[in-house]
């Protein structure tokens, strides 16, 4: 965990989503439509990518997103149109520590937030999967506010609309970039990349 140099001890806890709360693959979805790994792998490497994903986190709508990309790769239309009409069989479920820990934090009264990039079109079935999200106090979904992370902007924005500053919040991601931008801005940071290895940061900042 890193934390800013004059140590305020965090009160709040700011949750990513996608990876830390509920696990998101492509490759679920994609295996199915694929068969060959090479061919799955190919296809999300060169087609439907992440960074052509990454406008509707910001907003874009998936008809817009997917019709564009459909008519460039008109070979490959039933499978980039999955993207949106399966996207839920790229929800994996739930991370069990990740879920443990936010009912830990909920029963000591701590407060917590999720700041995610995330499509309005995939919040409900997305904040469906898991009953952690019925303990958080509330979200900030970046495609409804049309700004994303490592946005600075995003992050102002979550603690504006809920009162509080950086130096009083854990931001856990699983993203270098995000925390980079989050520590920039005076968050206490944890990346998250090991589940097993979430419990003992919040404990030795006196979360849990």
């Amino acid at each position: 965990m890193s934390r800013p140099s004059l140590v305020v001890w965090p009160k709040i806890v700011v949750w990513d989503v996608g990876n830390v709360i509920v696990r998101w693959d492509p490759r679920a979805l994609y295996s199915k439509i694929f068969p060959d790994p090479a061919e799955r792998d190919r296809f999300l490497g060169e087609v439907c990518t992440l960074a052509w994903h990454g406008p509707t986190d910001g907003g874009l709508s998936f008809d817009e997103n997917c019709a564009a990309l459909a008519a460039k790769h008109p070979e490959h239309h039933d499978a980039i149109w999955a993207w949106k009409h399966r996207f839920y069989e790229m929800l994996c479920g739930a991370i069990p520590e990740t879920e443990t820990a936010i009912a830990a934090l909920h029963a000591r009264g701590v407060k917590q937030y999720a700041l995610t990039n995330m499509s309005h079109e995939t919040e409900d079935q997305t904040f469906a999967m898991s009953p952690a999200f019925a303990l958080l106090d509330g979200r900030v979904v970046s495609g409804r506010e049309g700004v994303m992370k490592p946005d600075p902007a995003i992050y102002r924005l979550i603690c504006e609309r809920f009162g509080f500053k950086p130096e009083a919040a854990l931001f856990v991601d699983d993203s270098a970039a995000n925390i980079d931008a989050a520590m920039k801005l005076g968050f206490h940071t944890l990346h998250f990349t090991d589940p097993a290895a979430l419990r003992p940061p919040l404990e030795a900042a006196g979360l849990l």
